[in-house]
């Protein structure tokens, strides 16, 4: 099996009435994403994309991918939010972030305009020297502060590099269809496009050109990658019965430790190359559940490092928290403890054990502590990190977030509070049209 719930911790804190209990919810909630009928319908296009997504698009991001694979040295993804979390967190997460230190069979990727940063420009800049460079930016209007501000100064970068001739083969926007400053202005520079799809949120848009594009450029078969979606959508939109589909007692179990008084679930991983899939993650569930005062809390961790430091806190500290444990069968690497003569850390008892047998025996020993402690501990087992594993990952937890938000009672597919840092930072530096909201917060600020 590709994917499932290890529940047998959890059933220590959730008793088989309160699954049986929650189940008429569960099914009136993917009955409610499956119809269309609730909050967020015009953004439900993630639902059906692994098998309805643009066939004639998706051969030209592919051949679009070799163009740039060939040309440069240096690939820059410009976009924040759902616009780079979920191509990083799957190149990161198949490949790792040392890959092309390692093998150089593709352009190293990395990622600009998802902060406000003139250190990091200036860093990537300084690395584009002497490189061969390519450049796709991401963003649905074209006028959000971060990317723009970003595809400005890299813009100006390959212009100075190649001419604007040169710099527009070099040059590759993720936009809206037909709207938008940024599709005008690419359309008359003659910029390839590829499009923002208007039924897909930002965190939901992995599947699409905002998430294939960057992740084909990697070397990853993005044909795997959506087959293993397409497996998962036919598996979970199938049954709603918590004990047939992983996505409906994941979110099931979500909802339930939330009534319980958990306010935090922390995603955690034994492998580093899952650092930014837990942060897809979390702007995943942290975006569409934490509204109208209502969601768990999303946060994340790295073991055995941050059992360092967290890992008190988790153990001891205020019971508010649960975990969602991702588990890797097969990580395609093997390491063994050395023999060491001196064994003057006296492990030699683990001379010739793999280390993934070490890892993933701290991960039981782990599991039981915290759950001693009072911790909730969901074990979420994937296969490998193959493309197919992960694009089946990706619909996993995209499914169960729509469940799991319209049984909590909200909308899972807007974002109304991610607008207010912008107004008042629009205002604050002086956009046209924000001069009467300026003086009020400057006011505030004396």
């Amino acid at each position: 099996m590709t994917l499932k719930i290890n529940d047998a911790y959890v059933k220590n804190f959730i008793d088989d009435a309160a699954l049986k209990a929650i189940q008429p919810e569960i099914t009136a909630a993917q009955k409610t994403l499956l119809e269309g009928s609730g909050e967020g319908s015009d953004f439900l296009g993630w639902v059906d994309l692994p098998n309805n997504y643009d066939k004639e698009e998706f051969a030209r991001i592919k051949v679009a991918a070799e163009k740039i694979k060939k040309s440069c040295d240096v690939f820059i993804v410009i976009g924040i939010g759902g616009s780079y979390l979920g191509s990083r967190a799957v190149i990161e997460f198949i490949k790792s972030p040392l890959y092309n230190n390692i093998k150089k069979d593709t352009p190293d990727v990395y990622f600009a305009g998802c902060n406000i940063s003139a250190q990091s420009f200036n860093e990537i800049m300084q690395i584009c020297e002497g490189k061969d460079v390519c450049i796709n930016v991401i963003s649905k209007s074209g006028t959000t502060t971060e990317p723009a501000v970003a595809f400005r100064l890299f813009r100006a970068m390959l212009e100075k590099k190649y001419g604007v001739e040169g710099a527009r083969e070099r040059i590759f926007v993720t936009t809206d269809k037909a709207r938008g400053t940024l599709k005008a202005f690419s359309t008359e520079a003659g910029y390839e496009t590829f499009v923002v799809p208007d039924d897909v949120g930002g965190r939901y848009s992995v599947l699409t050109a905002v998430g294939l594009l960057p992740i084909a450029v990697a070397g990853i078969d993005i044909d795997e990658l959506m087959h293993g979606a397409a497996d998962a959508a036919a598996e979970y939109k199938a049954t709603s019965d918590i004990e047939k589909s992983a996505c409906a007692k994941y979110a099931a179990i979500r909802n339930i430790l939330y009534r319980q008084g958990k306010l935090i679930e922390i995603m955690v991983s034994y492998e580093p190359c899952a650092a930014m899939l837990n942060e897809w993650w979390k702007q995943l569930y942290g975006e569409s559940e934490g509204k109208d005062n209502k969601g768990l809390y999303p946060s994340s961790v790295i073991f055995s490092t941050d059992l360092h430091s967290l890992g008190q806190f988790i153990q001891d500290g205020t019971r508010t928290v649960f975990e969602t444990v991702l588990s890797i069968g097969d990580m395609g690497e093997k390491l063994a403890v050395p023999e060491d003569s001196a064994n003057v850390d006296g492990l030699n008892f683990l001379a010739g054990v793999d280390l993934n047998e070490v890892n993933k025996t701290a991960m039981k020993g782990t599991v039981l502590a915290h759950i001693d402690g009072g911790v909730p501990n969901v074990i979420l087992e994937i296969k490998d990190r193959s493309a197919y594993t992960v694009g089946h990952l990706i619909y996993f937890f995209e499914f169960a977030c729509g469940v799991s938000g319209y049984t909590l009672g909200v909308n899972p597919f807007n974002q109304p509070g991610v607008e207010a840092y912008k107004k008042n930072m629009f205002a604050l530096l002086g956009k046209p049209g924000y001069e009467d909201q300026k003086k009020v917060l400057e006011e505030r600020l004396k």
